[in-house]
């Protein structure tokens, strides 16, 4: 069965990439001229997400141990599936639709279904919460470096009371838990409502058991979860190298710190259309205003765009074919810890 949802994540990952591909705003010719233009910052706009995705693997990987001596799970092993589920996640509508399940799916004879769902989750809470601080501290280093008019404080002023109310909600999560209570609300909505109270009546037992598994990682392993939101920050500021890298190959009239607000401002853009496969279209979007709100050309941000499009592809399709690196060993190892679940209910 597993075998059966892993080709099947495998195959809709395929799938959105050559939508992907196809759907390209220009001939592959041009496109090709672009990569051409960029020379040698284009090894280093691909390269620099090895370590990105190194210390969202170091954040996951923390999380999973949860304090104790040795990992259940192997650091290559976290690694793998950070990539993949991050390529399964840029690949697939709704973001979270494609690579947070796979994850479970992975971890599960490893670790129990239970404590696999609950690393993922906290993981997820975790990337999003640092996102969260990113954009906030944003705010403080535009303030800073520019002279904000009326409309930008505005701006800047709903950037601020949106993070500082979802940091609320998520430091309410991380010490009470949250999944019961979110499924509460949403089993209130109109027609989907029903749906939700279904799952929380069947489920509310190890819906519970997760939530106290999130308040244990705040409450009784503080350590764990500052060090966990550390490298997972530190990766969100290492993710603006990468614009750094590109508008080098524009312009030498940038700063390391322009660029950061150009990744803040882009990323809260295209995290409003979560829902678009890869972001298409609000990520060029969200270029093309964040450098103009810096008083760089819009070309710029346009362009990119288009350099970072390429380089998802290039990642999502090296995610692929991790999915089928150490398969048999996977497939014998979940093959063992099934047997000896059958054997010890026997017993």
């Amino acid at each position: 069965m597993r075998r059966l949802f892993n080709n099947i994540f495998f195959f809709l990952g395929i799938a959105s990439v050559v939508v992907m591909l196809l759907t390209f705003d220009m001939d592959y010719a041009e496109l090709w001229a672009h990569v051409k233009r960029a020379g040698g910052w284009f090894p280093l706009v691909v390269g620099v997400w090895l370590l990105i995705y190194f210390f969202n693997a170091v954040s996951w990987f923390l999380i999973i141990r949860n304090g104790e001596k040795r990992s259940p799970v192997g650091f290559l092993k976290v690694f793998k599936l950070t990539v993949t589920g991050f390529a399964l996640n840029y690949a697939t509508p709704c973001g979270l639709m494609g690579g947070e399940p796979y994850r479970i799916m992975e971890l599960s004879p490893i670790l129990g279904v239970g404590r696999a769902t609950s690393s993922v989750i906290l993981y997820v809470m975790m990337h999003i919460f640092s996102h969260i601080c990113f954009w906030l501290s944003s705010v403080l280093l535009y303030i800073i470096m520019y002279n904000p008019d009326k409309m930008m404080w505005l701006l800047l002023g709903g950037v601020t009371l949106f993070c500082l109310a979802a940091i609320y909600f998520f430091m309410r999560g991380y010490r009470h838990g949250m999944i019961v209570k979110t499924l509460s609300g949403l089993s209130r909505l109109p027609l989907v409502g029903r749906f939700f109270l279904r799952l929380l009546e069947r489920k509310r037992n190890d819906l519970l058991k997760i939530d106290e598994r999130i308040a244990a990682l705040h409450g009784r392993h503080a350590g764990v979860f500052y060090s966990a939101f550390l490298f997972e920050l530190t990766a969100r500021v290492l993710t603006s190298l990468e614009i750094y890298f590109i508008m080098r190959i524009l312009t030498s009239d940038i700063s390391f710190f322009d660029c950061v607000l150009i990744m803040a401002f882009t990323s809260l853009f295209g995290n409003l259309f979560f829902f678009s496969p890869m972001q298409l279209g609000a990520r060029e979007g969200g270029f093309a205003l964040s450098v103009g709100a810096l008083s760089i050309s819009g070309a710029f941000g346009v362009y990119a765009g288009l350099i970072t499009r390429v380089r998802e592809v290039i990642w999502i399709v090296v995610g692929l074919l991790l999915m089928k690196i150490g398969r048999k060993q996977t497939d014998v190892g979940a093959k063992g810890c099934e047997e000896n679940e059958k054997s010890s209910q026997t017993s």
